[in-house]
């Protein structure tokens, strides 16, 4: 049901009844790593190239979501999924080995939570009996969509990102004990003319503002329905400045309620990655391992994740184009 200008309530609160998480060597040095399902042991993956590596994380994830609820590949309706390479190839050659009917998305890193908002928007529809949903990233395929090959070694400002290798994957149905989908608003683009592809999260915090103050104002309800709400991927920089402009805007937000993917995956005392991290994957694995980890051990009843999207691609920058974001955001909740 449309609530509001650009929210959806949904009132069958599809179930999330699994999720999967897969992972590279550096995410599992990090915090998070015992949320994960899988850490490999190197960037290859047993591949001959990172773009092949990049989809053999998502297709594992893929086919460990779809055993976790116990599924076959002909049991799944539709597969929603999207990533940061051209042609979001990673995602449809992914399909292509599942054999499901596919609809590919591209949101950039917010492509986590578009995917996941629409498949709880087909579930609850009665548009499918089961939906899988997921996204993926690799650094050193994705480094070089955006900024620079990671073999070229170029120096990064304080405020660059380090994009996570990870796939995150999660199957929807009406059946299933939770966590629920319950909610989610749809994000418009805002671009307030940054240029630089090293300060992503400073282009991506006011998208970030906006859709959480749109679920808000939507939805009727403010920062203390949720006992956590996280944007993915705004890192330290994005971060503050987000946390700058709920000030401003009087939205009482507290930092002990708001965090970020970005500055969750990793060890910033122990691993260099400047303001945080990014990628398609990254929103994912965190939501998809630690955070629902969370809801199910009954530390967290009312989640919101908004992931965010940095819309912009090598051409565009080339052409000295500014940099249009967007974020989404999904509501997640223990109990219908």
């Amino acid at each position: 049901m449309l609530k509001g200008h650009q929210s959806w309530i949904f009132e069958n609160k599809p179930s999330i009844i699994s999720t999967a998480t897969v992972v590279g060597p550096f995410e599992g040095q990090g915090p998070l790593a015992e949320d994960f399902d899988v850490i490999h042991g190197e960037l290859y993956i047993g591949q001959d190239s990172w773009e092949k590596a990049e989809r053999a994380i998502m297709e594992e994830a893929a086919q460990l979501a779809l055993q976790h609820a116990n599924l076959k590949e002909g049991q799944i309706q539709f597969y929603l999924a999207g990533d940061l390479m051209n042609q979001i190839i990673s995602s449809t050659f992914t399909a292509r080995t599942l054999t499901i009917p596919f609809i590919g998305l591209f949101g950039a890193c917010s492509t986590s939570m578009e995917s996941l908002a629409l498949s709880a928007y087909i579930v609850n529809t009665n548009g499918a009996n089961y939906v899988l949903t997921g996204t993926c990233s690799h650094n050193a395929s994705v480094e070089k969509q955006f900024r620079y090959p990671t073999e070229y070694g170029s120096q990064k400002p304080p405020t660059a990102q380090f994009t996570v290798t990870g796939a995150g994957a999660a199957v929807l149905s009406l059946k299933g004990e939770g966590p629920f989908v319950t909610s989610a608003t749809m994000g418009r683009i805002i671009d307030m003319g940054i240029k630089d592809p090293f300060n992503m999260g400073a282009a991506m915090a006011p998208a970030a503002v906006d859709t959480i103050e749109a679920h808000f104002r939507d939805l009727n309800i403010g920062p203390e329905y949720y006992d956590l709400i996280v944007t993915g991927d705004l890192s330290k920089v994005g971060y503050e400045i987000a946390c700058d402009l709920f000030e401003k805007h009087n939205v009482p937000i507290h930092k002990t309620t708001y965090s970020d993917c970005g500055m969750l995956i990793y060890n910033y005392e122990t691993q260099n990655v400047q303001s945080g991290a990014s990628g398609c994957g990254c929103s994912a694995v965190v939501t998809y391992g630690h955070i629902i980890n969370r809801i199910r051990r009954g530390e967290l009843n009312r989640v919101l994740i908004v992931a965010t999207g940095a819309l912009l691609s090598p051409l565009s920058f080339q052409q000295g184009e500014s940099i249009p974001c967007i974020a989404h955001a999904v509501s997640i909740e223990s109990k219908k």
